[in-house]
């Protein structure tokens, strides 16, 4: 096997954390990937991989072979294409992250048109409310709402989601519509926490000045991700504050109700992330460029 492929292979083991999921992800049989790596350890003269019965971890040299041969196989994706025009100029697989609502609301239903334009590219399109690591599992881009804290990525602004206050009509006809912050409190919030344990702020409001304030409020549930947050406000079970784009088909069909337009929470930024490299693939900008035009009719452009 000759060094490039058995660069990418490493590759994909590194990413997946395991030698079977390579392999079927892959379409080879697990001995060959498994020897692959060997043979590429032998010829490097270091180990790149821990290997135990239950795990599989890329060591240090491991990972900095990880992050140059995935820069050295980008600029051979890229010369390989560099005079190529029209569907053919794209190929490679693409590795991308975003919240469950984005994908399925914003970003599927428009991927078939994507693909037609672009048949040689193959997406692994992850959605998730939690954060992934963009580098250690081998992101080319991940999609991402809210404050950032990682500046050793790459961040691409994209603008900001409007964000609303909902109840069922069910909880409003039997707890009645707050129409102050005072009213608030003899009212139900439902919290939202991605790590079950911590304790939420409460009612977050914007003041006219930008200042952004919270108010304590009672809650008899708190779940951690957007499907049960949206499903239990259905239920009756208390107040939501929820970016619009998530609970747009809810509003119009009144299954939702917005309540208290006038004390929304603060917008929330959305951004594109990617890792700081020497240059960035040209179908990961492509993508990128797609996804932000996709991402356009919703956002507030600050």
């Amino acid at each position: 096997m000759n060094l490039l492929d058995a660069m990418q292979i490493y590759l994909r083991v590194a990413e997946l954390e395991s030698f079977t999921r390579a392999a079927e992800s892959m379409g080879h049989p697990k001995a060959s990937i498994s020897t692959a790596v060997q043979q590429l350890e032998n010829r490097l003269g270091t180990r790149l991989l821990h290997r135990t019965t239950r795990k599989v971890q890329v060591t240090q040299d491991g990972r900095t072979f990880y992050e140059r041969s995935k820069d050295l196989l980008s600029d051979i994706d890229e010369l390989q294409s560099m005079f190529l025009q029209g569907p053919l100029a794209l190929s490679g697989r693409m590795r991308v992250d975003m919240p469950v609502g984005i994908a399925n609301n914003i970003i599927l239903p428009a991927l078939p048109d994507f693909l037609r334009t672009h048949p040689q590219l193959e997406i692994e399109l992850s959605s998730t409310d939690g954060r992934v690591d963009l580098v250690r599992e081998g992101f080319d881009c991940v999609l991402r709402i809210g404050t950032l804290t990682d500046s050793t990525l790459i961040a691409r602004n994209l603008g900001h989601l409007r964000q609303v206050t909902c109840a069922s009509p069910a909880y409003l006809a039997e707890f009645g519509t707050p129409q102050t912050l005072d009213d608030l409190k003899q009212h139900r919030l439902i919290h939202y926490a991605p790590a079950l344990g911590s304790k939420s702020n409460g009612f977050e409001y914007q003041q006219a000045d930008g200042a952004v304030n919270f108010m304590p409020m009672h809650s008899m549930l708190t779940v951690n991700n957007t499907e049960a947050y949206r499903t239990a406000c259905l239920a009756g079970l208390g107040l939501i504050q929820v970016p619009q784009i998530g609970v747009s088909s809810l509003l119009e069909s009144k299954e939702l109700i917005e309540i208290m337009p006038e004390q929304r929470a603060a917008a929330m930024p959305v951004s594109l992330l990617y890792a700081n490299r020497r240059h960035l693939p040209r179908r990961t900008q492509v993508l990128m460029d797609w996804i932000a035009q996709q991402m356009q009719p919703f956002l507030q452009i600050s």
